[in-house]
C-alpha cells in the first residue's frame, strides 16, 4: 500500500493507483471536473499511476494549469483532424497560448476560413469517438525512426537537437501518435466545446531563414457558454480595435518612418495631456516631487545598473565621442543619479520621486502591436526611497493610490505577486526580506493575490495589477517592485540619526505602467465614449446655417475661455449631416444653434449617451459640464453600446 497526501486528508491506495482513481476516491463529481494532477509537484495525466508515497494535487479548468493542459490536448486534437483530412501535412509544435492554442503546420495546400469549418467537423467526430489519450516513452534513437516513418521532418529535427540518451515521450489518441512531453486530458470526449479562428504565418522555430509555415489558432472550453462568452468577447474586441479608432477618431498613427514608435495628432495629445493632468493632480496630492532624467547615459551607468550585462539585447546602443552610450530602456538608473545628486538625511525618507520618462527598447518587428507593444513609450515611473520600517506603509500607500486612479475608469483588478528569478542579483537574505515586505503589505491591505514563483525582476520581487476592462480582458499595468540591489550597486546612502551612513531601500513603481499602452487600453474599454473629462473634444458647436455661426462663435468662445475642449462645425453642410458625424466622433455634447436659439440667447443640446436634453442656458451648461470635467465623472457603460 502506499499514502497519498490530498489537500485535506491522506488516503492508502495500492501501489500503481491512476490519479483518475484517486480523484474518483474522492467523488465521482469531482472526477469528471478534473483535467490533470501533479505528483511530488511533477504534472501528470490522469492516466498516469503513482508507485509510491506522494504529495498529489488535481487541477480544473478554472485553474490555470487546468486550461493550459486542456487547450494544449485541444491541439492535439485539431492535429489529428488536420492529418484526417490533409494526410500529406507536417505537423512542428502545437502550443497552448493564452486564451487558446495553435498548431503549426507544413503543407503545401493553403489552408483558407472555409477549411476551418472543416477541421472542427472532423475533431467533433474525435471527441465523440471518446479515444483515451495515452502516453508512452522511447528512447532517442527510436523516436527518430517512429517519427521518420510517420514522414514528420520537424519533429525528427526537434528530437535530433536533444542529448543521444533522452528518453522521449508521446501521446496516442486512437492512430495519431505525436512527440510531447504532456500532459493531456484522459480521453478526447472531455473538449466539446472549441472554436479555430484565425490562420496565420510563422516561421520554423521564428527563425525567418526558415520555412514559412500556416499557423492555425482556436480556442477551447469546458462549456459551450463560456465559449460563446469569449466569442462574443473577441466580437466587441473587433470593434473596439484601439488601432481603428486611434485612426477613425485623429487620435494617433505608427508612421511607416517610424514601426513601433507612436505619432499622437492633436486630439490624441489633448487627451493624453488630460490623462496626466490627472495623474500629476494626484501624485503631487500624495507627496511626489517629479523630475526629468536625460534619456541617453553612458555604459558605465548601464553597467552599474546591470542592465548592460541583463537587458543590452533589449537596449538601442550609441556612439558619442568614442564612447559607448544607450537610449534608456528604463528610468530607474536616472533616479539613483539624482538620489544621488546630494547629502541625504532620514529626515528627508520616504523621498517619493516621479518621473515621466521616455524610454525605448527594441521590441522584435512581428511583436509589435499599435499602442499594445511598441518601441518607444513613456512610462509614468516613481521611485520611492526610503528606511527599512517605511516598507509597509510606502507599498500600502502606493497600492491605495493605484487602487484610485484605477477606479477613476471603472477597472476592476486583482493582484500577482512574483518571486526571484532564476537570473537574478543579491543574496538570500536579501530576497527573503523583500519577497515578505510586500507579503505582509498585501496581508495588511487584505488584498487576495496568486503567487508566480519565479517571475520577479533580476533586482527584485514585484506586485502586478492586473486590471479587468468592461468586456471582461485583463491587462497587466500596475506595478510594485521592492529593491534592494540598485541602492547597493550606486552606493546610495542617507545619514542616520547615529550620524552614519546607510542604505536605503526602493521601490521602483508605476501606474499606468507604459501611458501609451494604456491610452490603447482605454480607447478599447470606452470603445472611443470617453468620460466628458478625457474626451479630445468635448463638445462640438453646429449652427445650422452660415448666419448663425456668429453667436456660435461667440458660445464657442466662452467654453474654450473655461478651458472645455471645443470645436465647431461651420461647413456649409445640413445639420443632419454634422450631427451624424459628430455621433460617429463620439463627442460627449453637441450644441444645435439656430434662429430659435440665438433670437431666445439659448442653446439647444444633445448627449452622446442621453440623446436629446432640449433647450437650456448657457451658464448652466457651463456649470454641468464643468462638474462633469472637475469631479472626472465616469461613463454609464451601459450606453456604450
Amino acid at each position: 500500500m502506499i499514502k497519498i497526501n490530498l489537500r485535506d486528508e491522506v488516503k492508502e491506495f495500492e501501489k500503481g493507483v491512476k490519479l483518475m482513481d484517486v480523484a474518483k476516491s474522492i467523488s465521482d463529481g469531482f472526477a469528471r471536473s478534473v483535467i490533470c494532477a501533479s505528483v511530488d509537484g511533477e504534472l501528470k495525466s490522469l492516466n498516469d499511476t503513482v508507485d509510491k508515497d506522494a504529495k498529489v494535487e488535481f487541477y480544473r479548468f478554472d485553474d490555470e494549469i487546468g486550461k493550459e493542459v486542456f487547450r494544449h490536448s485541444s491541439s492535439h486534437l485539431m492535429a489529428q483532424a488536420i492529418k484526417i483530412l490533409f494526410p500529406e501535412a507536417k505537423l512542428a509544435i502545437g502550443p497552448a497560448i493564452e486564451n487558446g492554442f495553435y498548431y503549426d503546420i507544413d503543407l503545401d495546400y493553403r489552408i483558407v476560413m472555409e477549411d476551418l469549418e472543416k477541421i472542427e467537423a472532423e475533431m467533433k467526430k474525435i471527441v465523440k469517438e471518446n479515444h483515451e489519450v495515452e502516453s508512452f516513452v522511447l528512447p532517442r534513437d527510436e523516436a527518430i525512426k517512429l517519427m521518420k516513418e510517420k514522414g514528420e521532418d520537424y519533429k525528427v529535427e526537434l528530437i535530433e537537437d536533444l542529448p543521444e540518451e533522452a528518453t522521449l515521450s508521446f501521446y496516442k489518441q486512437g492512430e495519431f501518435v505525436d512527440l510531447c512531453r504532456g500532459p493531456h486530458i484522459p480521453s478526447t470526449k472531455m473538449i466539446k466545446a472549441f472554436k479555430l479562428t484565425s490562420i496565420a504565418g510563422a516561421y520554423w522555430r521564428g527563425d525567418e531563414n526558415n520555412k514559412m509555415l500556416q499557423r492555425i489558432y482556436g480556442t477551447s472550453f469546458e462549456k459551450k457558454k463560456d465559449l460563446d462568452a469569449y466569442l462574443h468577447m473577441m466580437e466587441e474586441a473587433k470593434k473596439r480595435d484601439h488601432r481603428k479608432l486611434g485612426k477613425e477618431l485623429g487620435l494617433f498613427f505608427i508612421p511607416d518612418e517610424g514601426p513601433g514608435m507612436p505619432l499622437f495628432m492633436p486630439k490624441g495629445v489633448a487627451m493624453k495631456n488630460a490623462l496626466m493632468q490627472y495623474w500629476r493632480e494626484l501624485h503631487r496630492e500624495a507627496g511626489y516631487v517629479e523630475i526629468e532624467t536625460p534619456i541617453i547615459l553612458n555604459r558605465k551607468l548601464w553597467e552599474t545598473s546591470g542592465h548592460w550585462f541583463h537587458y543590452k539585447e533589449n537596449m538601442y546602443t550609441v556612439k558619442i565621442d568614442e564612447e559607448d552610450f544607450a537610449i534608456k530602456p528604463m528610468n530607474c538608473p536616472g533616479g539613483m543619479i539624482y538620489f544621488n545628486s546630494d547629502i541625504r538625511s532620514y529626515r528627508d525618507l520616504p523621498m517619493r520621486v516621479a518621473e515621466v520618462g521616455r524610454v525605448h527598447r527594441h521590441e522584435l518587428s512581428g511583436a509589435l502591436h499599435g499602442l499594445m507593444r511598441v518601441r518607444a513609450f513613456t512610462q509614468d515611473d516613481s521611485h520611492i526611497f526610503m528606511l527599512p520600517e517605511q516598507i509597509r506603509d510606502e507599498i500600502k500607500g502606493v497600492a491605495s493610490l493605484i487602487d484610485v486612479i484605477y477606479k477613476t475608469f471603472g477597472f476592476e483588478y486583482h493582484v500577482e505577486l512574483s518571486t526571484r528569478p532564476e537570473d537574478s542579483m543579491g543574496t538570500d537574505e536579501e530576497w527573503e526580506a523583500a519577497e515578505e515586505g510586500l507579503r505582509n503589505a498585501l496581508e495588511d491591505l487584505g488584498l487576495d493575490y496568486k503567487l508566480n514563483e519565479g517571475d520577479g525582476a533580476f533586482y527584485g520581487p514585484k506586485i502586478d495589477f492586473h486590471l479587468k476592462d468592461c468586456i471582461g480582458r485583463t491587462w497587466q499595468c500596475g506595478t510594485i517592485q521592492l529593491d534592494m540591489q540598485l541602492p547597493q550597486r550606486f552606493d546610495s546612502n542617507y545619514i542616520g540619526p547615529d550620524g552614519e551612513k546607510h542604505r536605503p531601500v526602493m521601490i521602483h513603481r508605476v501606474a499606468f505602467g507604459s501611458i501609451e499602452r494604456f491610452f490603447g487600453i482605454l480607447i478599447e474599454h470606452y470603445a472611443g465614449k470617453f468620460p466628458v473629462w478625457l474626451a479630445p473634444v468635448q463638445v462640438k458647436i453646429l449652427p445650422i446655417s452660415d448666419k448663425f455661426n456668429d453667436y456660435a462663435e461667440k458660445i464657442r468662445k466662452e467654453l474654450f475661455d473655461m478651458g472645455v475642449r471645443v470645436e465647431m462645425d461651420s461647413r456649409s453642410e445640413k445639420i443632419g449631416f454634422k450631427i451624424r458625424e459628430a455621433q460617429l466622433e463620439k463627442v460627449p455634447y453637441m450644441i444645435v444653434i439656430g434662429e430659435k436659439e440665438e433670437s431666445s440667447n439659448m442653446i439647444s443640446v444633445r448627449s452622446r449617451d442621453d440623446g436629446e436634453l432640449g433647450q437650456m442656458e448657457l451658464d448652466k451648461f457651463k456649470a454641468d459640464i464643468k462638474q462633469k470635467i472637475d469631479s472626472r465623472e465616469n461613463v454609464d457603460f451601459s450606453k456604450l453600446d
